[in-house]
């Protein structure tokens, strides 16, 4: 069974659309406003709104402003240096999600996944349709296909491990794809990942399994935790190649200016993830 033929992408698209509505606009639009424009009635909208982000389009709203990004900044950023401290670690619960992962050794991973059989399969998220890629040990992969396309999104994961045999089952991992993207009572088991990179990315990864939900940090503070504080362009880097994609929260990851930075799958789906993890946080 594929979840992509639900709900989600649908209320996605929805979102999107409202999304470029509220940045056409320098005034808060009203839920009359935003139904109309979107052609629903109110009621409609409004469900369908809140069932996707947990808060009222009003207050959405707040959360999809230039000034979102500074205001995270200055209100949930978070010291990577304290989040180790406290005993978050790859084997506990990290941000909203429980995960577990190990990751490839160098060499395994010189070799482009030789020998790797991959399995992968399109289902549906809150962020459109997704593409979710794993080996027998967990999930190696999660790309977007909202803004780059679908052949696109699959053509750049197949291409991270050229010499991987790629196999199509949905079944194996389904169990994954549903307590990565569904609600908390359909996390029926921890999602596994298995993280295939070079030793800097496996890093800088791991940095970013350690931001919260809801909070974000910035590219100099990985540098800086990962030991090597000059490195900011080279972090920036290995963030932007992250294959697990909303798993490893790379979306968490700004400028020191406030600025948004760029996004692999697109930065409309950025600004709906953190809008829709800072509102459901507040919720």
């Amino acid at each position: 069974m594929n979840i992509r033929t639900g709900e989600e992408g649908y209320h996605y698209g929805v979102m999107r659309r409202a999304i470029e509505l509220i940045d056409q606009n320098d005034k808060t639009l009203s839920l009359e406003e935003l139904a109309a424009q979107m052609n629903m009635s109110p009621a409609h909208f409004q469900r369908l709104f809140s069932r996707w982000a947990g808060v009222s389009p009003k207050k959405f709203q707040q959360y999809l402003t230039l000034g979102h990004a500074k205001a995270l900044l200055a209100d949930r950023f978070t010291t990577l240096e304290a989040a180790h401290s406290v005993g978050l670690s790859g084997t506990g619960r990290l941000h909203d999600l429980f995960v577990r992962w190990e990751a490839m050794s160098p060499g395994e991973y010189a070799r482009k996944g030789e020998g790797l059989r991959i399995y992968w399969r399109w289902f549906e998220s809150p962020f459109g349709p997704a593409i979710v890629m794993g080996t027998d040990k967990g999930i190696c992969g999660v790309g977007f296909a909202a803004e780059t396309g679908e052949k696109a999104a699959m053509e750049d994961l197949f291409s991270r491990w050229p010499k991987a045999e790629f196999v199509e089952d949905p079944m194996r991992l389904r169990p994954w794809a549903l307590s990565a993207f569904g609600s908390a009572s359909d996390r029926l088991e921890p999602t596994p990942l298995y993280l295939i990179g070079a030793p800097l990315q496996i890093k800088v990864w791991e940095a970013l399994l350690h931001i919260p939900s809801g909070h974000v940090t910035t590219y100099s503070e990985i540098a800086q935790t990962i030991g090597n504080p000059q490195a900011v362009r080279a972090v920036g880097t290995a963030v932007g190649r992250n294959p697990i994609s909303w798993l490893i929260p790379c979306h968490r990851a700004l400028r020191k200016s406030g600025g948004l930075g760029g996004y692999h799958w697109g930065l409309p789906v950025k600004r709906a993830m953190l809008a829709y993890e800072a509102a459901r946080a507040e919720a």
